[in-house]
């Protein structure tokens, strides 16, 4: 794998635990320069009282999700966490950049809930997706088709249903960058 690919993880207050630490130390250890984006680059507790800090003290540099640049990264992550992703979904510069993301044929992956940002930056119309099953509904009337499979992958979308997915979830995103 390729040495210098850059991630950006975008998350906020409440985000689910297992679903930022798992991916973030499994892009470091690949070997990718991973940003950790919170709105005005706050630090947060997960929804189990995990602290990003020690994450970003670790893993990653703490970034403001409302300055991302999409010429900076090679992949975009959208955690879970009913909650955060829903206060992610509310910043418009994080609309912006995961719509020139997408555009920009970059990967954009999004699991549990954080489908609902992809949702929010009109990326799911006529595409085939998945989340946990509560967003199920907001999926379908978002215009995509909704699969009950642990990975869904559909032009440079991947996304994944529950924290219990999280290691095909990775599986697939590496795979990208496995060339």
């Amino acid at each position: 794998m390729k040495k210098n690919y850059k991630a950006v993880i975008i998350t906020a207050e409440g985000f689910e635990d297992e679903e930022v630490m798992y991916p973030i130390m499994r892009l470091h250890e690949e070997g990718f320069a991973v940003d950790i984006a919170t709105k005005d680059a706050k630090l947060v507790l997960g929804r189990m009282g995990f602290p990003l800090e020690l994450m970003v003290r670790y893993y990653g540099k703490l970034v403001d999700a409302k300055i991302l640049n999409s010429a900076d990264y090679d992949l975009v992550l959208l955690p879970g966490g009913f909650e955060a992703p829903d206060r992610v979904r509310q910043i418009k510069e994080v609309l912006n950049f995961v719509k020139n993301m997408y555009d920009e044929k970059k990967l954009v992956a999004a699991f549990c809930h954080g489908p609902w940002i992809l949702i929010s930056a009109g990326l799911l119309k006529g595409k085939k997706a998945t989340g946990y099953v509560g967003i199920m509904d907001d999926i379908k009337n978002a215009g995509a088709e909704y699969l009950d499979e642990p990975v869904v992958e559909d032009s440079n979308i991947i996304t994944s249903r529950h924290p219990r997915d999280v290691g095909q979830f990775m599986k697939a995103i590496l795979a990208k960058f496995n060339n």
